[in-house]
């Protein structure tokens, strides 16, 4: 059975935590923020824990892991 490659999207846009739950960042913050109020710039600033129906695809996505 030859090794599974880890997509190379996924090393770049999600982090393993240390209970097994990926981070992802958030979508929406890049520009065009003069057209956001402030509570949705404020809620979008940091990392966000992937949902359970996406988590399982991610993890196919990286057999090994992202390390």
């Amino acid at each position: 059975m030859p090794k599974l490659k880890t997509k190379s999207g996924v090393k770049k846009r999600f982090k393993i935590t240390a209970t097994g739950k990926i981070k992802h960042g958030v979508a929406g913050k890049r520009h065009r923020l003069i057209s956001h109020n402030a509570k949705y710039i404020r809620q979008h600033r940091r990392t966000k824990v992937l949902s359970k129906a996406d988590n399982a695809a991610v993890k196919k996505w990286a057999p090994y892991g992202l390390g």
